[in-house]
């Protein structure tokens, strides 16, 4: 019998990723987007529907009649700043659908796999393990951890996966990621500041689909952590790109976190400590650098 999947924000940068990793596996797989809009991941070979999942009604009604095994829940409004402008927005998506999720979940005995954040953190530390206490410092970060909330308070198989900065390439972007804009800005010629005093640990989007699948495999429960293995400055992480892709470093220039004005906290040290995720998951990520060569091969095949 073929495992059902759910994947919820299927037009994402996550969810297109996810799409192409399960469709080579069709015979063990079967795949349904749900997401708004036409279907843009380039693939016909699953069931895509444009629905709205921020609408609960639908929501159950739509995933009833197809009584998924899984649930990947990829979709949440993420940008920070506007999070913390459009409140109202930003909690719909970011718990209401997961709580929505998990009851739908629980009625259909269906495991819920979901994505978090470092910045459920405050960053005063860094290296967080999955047990360490959160202390969201954005409105962003604070309906990310309820979100996790409602699933470890929850009576349902759950898996909430943490990640860090997602970079990665899809059949069609509805938005850019670091890597691309960096690339794409420096490319064009153009000055970028970048802050140079908040620490992350970048996630290349591929790795992050197979953890997924991984925990559907291994029917893994719980919180893991999922990144890259070195704690980089942001301004690092730039130097970096522009040095894979043979870019004029000349063009970055740095800014402080306190320069720079910007309407939500973020925090300044996040990272991760991987080690349950090596143990139990047997992933092991690795360098930024090294995803970032495998990040580029992947942009030459496709002449991008």
């Amino acid at each position: 019998m073929k495992i059902k999947i759910i994947i919820t924000g299927s037009n994402g940068l996550l969810g297109q990723n996810l799409i192409a990793l399960f469709l080579k596996d069709k015979n063990n797989y079967e795949i349904f987007g749900f997401s708004r809009g036409k279907n843009r991941s380039g693939s016909t070979d699953f069931e895509y529907l444009d629905i709205d999942i921020t609408n609960k009604k639908l929501l159950v009604e739509k995933s009833k009649q197809i009584q998924p095994h899984f649930i990947i829940n990829t979709a949440a409004m993420t940008n920070v700043d506007a999070c913390e402008n459009d409140r109202k927005e930003c909690y719909d998506l970011n718990v209401n659908v997961v709580q929505n999720l998990t009851t739908i979940c629980l009625e259909l005995n269906a495991h819920l796999i979901h994505l978090s954040t470092d910045f459920i953190f405050d960053g005063k530390k860094g290296f967080y393990k999955e047990n360490d206490l959160p202390n969201p410092l954005s409105y962003y970060g604070q309906t990310k951890l309820e979100s996790e909330e409602i699933l470890t308070n929850s009576e349902i198989d759950y898996t909430i996966l943490r990640t860090i900065l997602v970079y990665g390439l899809v059949n069609d972007m509805s938005r850019s990621n670091i890597v691309l804009w960096v690339k794409e800005s420096l490319e064009k010629g153009k000055e970028i500041t970048i802050v140079d005093d908040q620490f992350r640990m970048p996630t290349f989007v591929e790795d992050l689909a197979i953890a997924c699948k991984i925990c559907i495999d291994k029917k893994a429960t719980g919180i893991y952590n999922i990144s890259s293995n070195r704690l980089l400055s942001i301004y690092e992480i730039v130097q970096e790109i522009a040095t894979v892709f043979d870019l004029n470093k000349n063009l970055i220039q740095s800014i402080s976190t306190s320069e720079l004005n910007q309407t939500a906290a973020r925090p300044s040290i996040t990272g991760f400590d991987l080690t349950k995720t090596n143990r139990e998951l047997e992933i092991y990520p690795k360098s930024f650098k090294e995803d970032l060569l495998r990040f580029k091969e992947l942009l030459l095949k496709r002449h991008i």
